[in-house]
C-alpha cells in the first residue's frame, strides 16, 4: 500500500474490532484526515473516516502494527491510469484500481468489472493502486468470498452530512434527497461527487470523497454490487509480503518502499550510489551532498513514484528515487524508547539538539517515555526521573510497549516528584509536569477564580507545581482567561505564567480569551507581549476564533491592537469569509474598514471574499466589498464562476442586483462551460434573478457548451421553486396567475418558458443532441400558451408560428381518445394580455401572424353556416391588445391555400362545425379543426366525397424502414445459431443462445471463452 490521501474510499479491514461503527461489513467511509508525528488526536499511522451512515473517528493503518481499513476505491484522489482501457466497459482511463489478467495477454479490468466477475474468474490477476505501483498477485475469484458495498451510491437517500456548506439547497434541516448519479469533479478526480435530487426537485452534486470532504451521510444505503473484501488492499500495510486469502506480492516486481506524506526520511545509502540512482529519478545536484545526513519531511509523491523531500533550511525541495531513502522512526507521546548506548555518537548527535554533557553517559542504553515531540522532530524524554532533551537519531523504539508500560507506569510516577532537569541548562527550560494531584488543584482551582486557594498553591508547592502545569491538557491561564478572572489573571502573570503555552490544539490563553468573549483580559494580554497573531493547530488566529463565536467586542479590541486581518486558517478562510458566513453586519462593517485588507486572498476552494458574499448569498458584505473594490466584480475562479454566476445559481436576488447595478457586473459572462448568469438561474428555477438578469439586458439566446439555450433548460427540466408567488418579479406573478386561470398552477417551467419567449427566446434553437425547446413540450393547451407569448416577441417568424402549429397537431392527435368522439372540446379562455399591464406588446399591431391564426380572417368564405357561439367572441379577445383589433393577412386565404402547407388549395370541409382551411393530404392528420378546436368527426371534400378517417397509407420508403426496424429487433432477440427460437439463455461473456442450442455448448459460439454458467432469461 503506498501513499494514503484524504478522499480515499474505505472499508473495514482485516484488525478491525469497532462493531458497528462503519454501518456494516461492506459499508464504506472516507478518508477525511491522516495523522501526523506528533499529534495527540490523530497520531502518525492513523487515520479519521467519515463514514456514509455518518459516524466519524480515527482507526489505526500500522499504528501498534494494526490494520483496521481496506481501500476500496482511490479514484476520488484523481488515480488513473490513462494508458490502458477497461476491457470490460471499453472505458479508456481506468480510474482508480487496476487489475490485469496474469494469464492473458494485454488484459484489464476495472474495479466495477472485476468486482462484477468480468473475465474468466479461474485466472489470477495483478493489482495495480496507481500508475507507478509494482503490483500484486491475486488468487483467482472462484469461491472467493463476496460482501455486498453498500453507502452513498446511486439510489441512497441522504440528508445534508458533516462538511455541509450549501444552506437550505436541500429545503432545509432534516430533508432528504436521491442520490441519482456518482461520478467524477472534472478531471481532479473520480467517483468523488454525488449527484442529488432533492424533494423540492432541485438537483445539485455534493462532495464525497473529494478533497476530503462528505457533503452528505445516508438515512439509506444503496448497494453497488458485491466486492471481493480479501481482494482489496490493506490501506497503510506495505505491499513487500504476503496478504491474506488471496494477496501476495509480486515476485517479479521490484520492491516498491512506501512513504507517507509528513513521514520523516533520510538518505540511507552512500553518496555514489545516491548519484547513480538519481539518474532518471530527479537528477543530480552537486547541493544535494548537503543533504546526506540530514533528516527532512516527505512532501509528496510524484507519478513515476519518487519522493518529494523538504529540508529545513532548504528553500526548495529535492526529488529523491524511493530506494535510496530510509524512514525515520516517528514518535508519539507515551511511546518507551531506549537510549542507544554508543557515547560518541549519541555526542554527535546532539549538536544542535540539546546538546550533550557528561551525566548523560549514565542514561546511555536506558528506557524512556516521551513527554513531548517538537515541530522540528526532537523529543523530551522522561528517564529515571529527569527530562532530556534527544536528536530522535539517538533513540529506537522498544517493542512490545504495552508489556513495558505495566512494569514501569509506577516508577515512573514515584520519580517524578524530584526536580525536573534539563539535558542543556543553556536552555533554561525546564519540563512542565508536576504531581498530578496538586496540577489539577491547581487548575480546578484557577477556573473557579478561586485567587487566594490559587496563590496559596503557588506559593506554598513553588518548587513541585509549577505555574504552567497542565491538567486535561490545560493550564490555569488558558482556563482564567476562557472564564474572565481579570485578578487571577493578573496574579497568575505575576508568577511568570507563559503568554504562548498552547494547548494540544495549539490553542493559547489569547485563544482562550477570544472563545471566552474576554475583550479584557485579551487587552491584558496584548499589553503583556502575548503574540495577537498566534495561530493554533487549525491555524486559527484569535481573530479568527472572535469572528466564528461572534464576540464584536473581541474583535474590535483585536483591530485596535493591528492583528493581521489576513491570516488565513487550513481551509484558506481569513477572517473576512468567516465573519460572511455568520452575517455578523457589526463584525463585516468593522473588518470591511480595516485598512489592511487583501480582497484577492482565495480559500482553497478558489473563493475569494466576493465570491464567498455571494455563494452566501450576504448583500450587506457584497455592497460593502463592491464599493470597496469594484474591480474583483467579474474576477473569476479557476472554473469560470465570477460573483455574479454564483448569485444567480443560488437564487439570491439581493445580491444579483448590487452586483449588477452597484458593480455593473457583465450579465453575460462566461464561466468554463460557457454557462452565463441567466442559464445557471433558469436551471435553478430561480424566477426572480432570470427576471431582474433579462431587465438588464442578459442574453436570452446564449447556449451552453452543450448548446443548451436557456429556453431548452426550462422546458427540459422540472424546475421548482417556493409555492409562493415571487415576490419581486411583477411579469412572473402575471404569468403564473393566468397559468393557474387554465388550471395550469405552479407550473414554473412553463412560466419561465412564456417569460423567455416573450423576451425574445428562440423556439426553434437546436441544442448539442439536435432537440429544438418544442421538442420537450408534450401538451397542447401549453403550446397556445406559448403562441399567444411568441406574438409578443419582438420577431415572431413565419417559421417558427408553423412550427408550433404542426408541434399542436402531433400533440392533437397523441392525446385523442375514441371516447370524446361526439363531443365537443374548447379550450380554456385565456386572459388577454391586458391583464397583463407588465407585459406590453413589443411589436407592431401589424405584424403578421401565425398560419393557424390565419384562419380567423379567413373562416367567412369557407364556413357554410357557422355555429354561432362563444368561440367567436373567444378567439376575437384572443387576438387583442390593449383593446385594439390585430390586422390579419388574408394573403393565403384570398389564395384558397391550405394553412399547413401553404400550397395546395384548401378543399376539405370538417363537420360538424364545417370549417374549410386544408387540403386532402394535410387533413389525414388533423383530429381537431384548426379554427374552433372542435373535434373533427367526418371530412368531406368539396366534390361530396367522404374521406376515410384514417391516416393515408405510408408511403414504400416508410414501410422499408419500418420493416428493417422489425427485423433489426427481431434479429436482436433471437438465437444467432438457429435463427427461430427467441434466445432465452445468456452466458457471463455477454452471448447467449436458445434453450436447445445452448445446452450442448461448452465454448461460446460467438468469442470461444468458456462457458462456466448459463442463465436462463425470462
Amino acid at each position: 500500500m503506498g501513499l494514503v490521501e484524504v478522499g480515499m474510499r474505505v472499508v473495514r479491514g482485516p484488525d478491525w474490532r469497532w462493531g458497528e461503527q462503519d454501518g456494516g461489513e461492506g459499508h464504506a467511509g472516507t478518508v477525511v484526515e491522516v495523522g501526523r508525528p506528533g499529534s495527540s488526536t490523530t497520531p502518525d499511522r492513523t487515520v479519521v473516516v467519515q463514514w456514509d451512515a455518518g459516524s466519524r473517528t480515527n482507526y489505526r493503518i500500522g499504528y501498534q502494527s494494526s490494520f483496521d481499513l481496506r481501500l476500496v476505491d482511490n479514484a476520488p484522489v484523481g488515480v488513473r491510469h490513462q494508458n490502458h482501457i477497461c476491457d470490460g466497459c471499453k472505458k479508456q482511463g481506468i480510474a482508480g484500481i487496476r487489475w490485469k489478467c496474469a494469464r492473458c495477454f494485454d488484459y484489464d479490468l476495472c474495479t466495477s468489472c472485476y468486482m462484477g466477475d468480468k473475465h474468466d474468474i479461474n485466472h489470477p490477476f495483478i493489482r495495480y493502486e496507481t500508475s507507478s505501483s509494482s503490483g500484486v498477485d491475486i488468487n483467482p475469484r472462484k469461491n472467493a468470498s463476496k460482501v455486498p458495498l453498500q453507502g452513498i451510491f446511486v439510489g441512497a437517500k441522504v440528508i445534508r452530512g458533516p462538511d455541509w456548506d450549501w444552506g437550505n439547497q436541500d429545503g432545509g434541516e432534516g430533508k432528504w434527497g436521491r442520490v441519482t448519479e456518482i461520478r467524477g469533479w472534472d478531471n481532479e478526480s473520480g467517483r468523488s461527487v454525488a449527484s442529488v435530487t432533492w424533494l423540492s426537485n432541485t438537483t445539485n452534486v455534493y462532495r464525497v470523497g473529494h478533497k476530503g470532504k462528505v457533503d452528505v451521510k445516508y438515512i439509506q444505503p444503496a448497494t453497488n454490487g458485491n466486492i471481493y473484501l480479501q481482494h482489496l488492499p490493506i490501506l497503510g500495510k506495505p505491499e513487500d509480503g504476503v496478504n491474506t486469502n488471496g494477496v501476495s506480492s509480486a515476485s517479479s516486481a521490484p520492491l516498491q518502499l512506501p512513504f507517507l506524506v509528513g513521514e520523516r526520511v533520510r538518505v540511507g545509502v552512500p553518496l555514489e550510489q545516491l548519484r547513480t540512482m538519481q539518474e532518471g529519478h530527479g537528477g543530480w545536484n552537486q547541493k544535494m551532498t548537503e543533504i546526506i545526513d540530514k533528516v527532512g519531511v516527505v512532501h509528496r509523491i510524484t507519478d513515476k513514484g519518487d519522493v518529494r523531500v523538504q529540508y529545513e533550511g532548504f528553500p526548495s525541495r529535492w526529488t529523491i528515487h524511493p530506494g535510496a531513502l530510509t524512514r525515520v522512526t516517528s514518535f508519539s507521546l507515551g511511546d518507551i524508547v531506549t537510549v542507544i548506548s554508543d557515547a560518541s555518537r549519541v555526542r554527535d548527535l546532539q549538536k544542535g539538539h540539546g546538546e550533550w554533557i557528561d551525566y548523560m553517559k549514565s542514561i546511555l542504553g536506558k528506557n524512556g517515555v516521551i513527554a513531548k515531540v517538537y515541530p522540528d522532530g526532537d523529543l523530551r524524554v522522561n528517564i529515571e526521573g529527569k527530562t532530556w532533551t534527544f536528536n530522535p537519531l539517538c533513540v529506537q523504539i522498544v517493542p512490545h510497549n504495552s508489556e513495558y508500560n505495566n512494569t514501569m507506569k509506577a516508577n515512573e510516577r514515584l520519580d517524578q516528584t524530584g526536580p525536573s532537569v534539563s539535558s542543556a541548562p543553556s536552555t533554561g527550560s525546564t519540563e512542565i509536569e508536576g504531581p498530578n494531584s496538586l496540577v489539577d488543584q491547581l487548575v480546578r482551582e484557577a477556573a473557579q477564580g478561586h485567587t487566594q486557594e490559587v496563590s496559596q498553591i503557588l506559593t506554598t508547592h513553588s518548587d513541585k507545581v509549577p505555574v504552567d502545569g497542565r491538567s486535561g491538557g490545560k493550564t490555569c491561564l488558558q482556563v482564567a482567561c476562557h472564564q474572565g478572572h481579570l485578578d487571577l489573571v493578573r496574579l497568575l502573570l505575576h508568577h511568570n505564567a507563559s503568554l504562548h503555552m498552547a494547548d494540544d490544539d495549539g490553542d493559547t490563553p489569547l485563544h482562550y480569551s477570544a472563545f471566552g468573549n474576554q475583550p479584557e483580559i485579551m487587552e491584558l494580554l496584548l499589553r503583556k507581549g502575548a503574540n495577537i497573531n498566534a495561530i493554533n493547530k487549525g491555524r486559527c488566529s484569535a481573530l479568527h476564533v472572535a469572528v466564528n463565536k461572534q464576540h464584536p467586542a473581541c474583535v474590535k479590541l483585536l483591530l485596535k491592537y493591528n492583528c493581521d486581518v489576513n491570516v488565513q486558517d487550513s481551509y484558506g478562510d481569513t477572517a473576512l469569509h468567516d465573519a460572511i458566513g455568520k452575517n455578523s453586519i457589526e463584525i463585516l462593517e468593522m473588518l470591511g474598514n480595516s485598512p489592511h485588507l487583501l480582497l484577492s486572498l482565495k480559500n482553497k476552494r478558489g473563493f475569494n471574499v466576493l465570491h464567498h458574499a455571494a455563494l452566501k448569498g450576504n448583500n450587506f458584505a457584497t455592497e460593502k466589498l463592491v464599493q470597496r473594490a469594484r474591480q474583483y466584480v467579474d474576477v473569476r475562479k479557476d472554473d469560470g464562476f465570477a460573483a455574479l454566476h454564483l448569485a444567480a445559481l443560488n437564487g439570491h436576488r439581493q445580491v444579483t442586483e448590487t452586483l449588477l447595478t452597484l458593480g455593473r457586473a457583465d450579465p453575460d459572462l462566461t464561466n468554463n462551460k460557457r454557462q452565463t448568469p441567466l442559464l445557471l438561474a433558469v436551471s435553478q428555477g430561480h424566477l426572480e434573478v432570470a427576471e431582474f438578469l433579462t431587465n438588464q439586458g442578459a442574453n436570452v439566446t446564449a447556449a451552453d457548451e452543450d448548446g443548451e439555450t436557456a429556453l431548452h433548460l426550462a422546458l427540459q427540466r422540472q424546475l421548482s421553486v417556493s409555492g409562493t408567488l415571487p415576490e419581486f418579479s411583477p411579469v412572473f406573478t402575471c404569468i403564473l396567475t393566468r397559468l393557474q386561470s387554465v388550471n395550469l398552477e405552479n407550473n414554473y417551467s412553463l412560466a419561465m418558458a412564456c417569460f423567455l419567449v416573450q423576451k425574445g427566446a428562440s423556439l426553434t434553437a437546436v441544442n448539442g443532441k439536435g432537440k429544438t425547446p418544442l421538442d420537450f413540450i408534450n401538451d397542447t393547451t401549453a403550446i397556445d400558451i406559448l403562441q399567444s407569448y411568441t406574438e409578443q416577441s419582438s420577431a415572431p417568424t413565419a417559421s417558427v408560428r408553423l412550427d408550433m402549429d404542426l408541434r399542436a397537431l402531433d400533440l392533437a392527435a397523441e392525446s385523442l381518445r375514441p371516447d370524446v368522439a361526439g363531443t365537443s372540446h374548447s379550450p380554456s379562455r385565456l386572459p388577454p394580455f391586458s391583464e397583463c399591464p407588465a407585459t406590453p406588446p413589443q411589436h407592431s399591431i401589424s405584424q403578421p401572424v401565425s398560419p393557424a391564426h390565419r384562419v380567423i380572417a379567413s373562416a367567412p368564405s369557407k364556413i357554410r353556416n357557422p355555429p354561432q357561439n362563444s368561440l367567436d367572441t373567444q378567439e376575437d379577445e384572443f387576438h387583442k391588445f390593449n383593446g385594439e383589433a390585430m390586422e390579419i393577412s388574408n394573403e393565403d386565404t384570398e389564395a384558397g391555400n391550405c394553412i399547413i402547407c401553404l400550397e395546395s388549395p384548401s378543399n376539405v370541409v370538417f363537420h360538424p362545425c364545417t370549417h374549410c382551411v386544408t387540403c386532402e393530404e394535410c387533413s389525414s392528420r388533423v383530429k381537431k379543426c384548426l379554427t374552433c378546436r372542435q373535434v373533427v368527426l367526418s371530412k368531406v371534400t368539396q366534390d361530396g366525397r367522404i374521406l376515410s378517417s384514417k391516416s393515408r397509407q405510408p408511403s414504400a420508403e416508410r414501410l422499408r424502414y419500418l420493416e428493417t426496424k422489425i427485423a433489426e429487433i427481431e434479429e436482436a432477440h433471437s438465437c444467432s445459431i438457429c435463427m427461430e427460437r427467441r434466445r432465452s439463455v445468456a452466458f457471463l461473456c455477454g452471448h447467449g443462445a436458445c434453450v436447445v442450442c445452448a445446452h450442448p455448448l461448452k465454448t461460446c459460439h460467438m468469442c470461444r471463452k468458456p462457458i462456466t454458467r448459463k442463465i436462463n432469461l425470462y
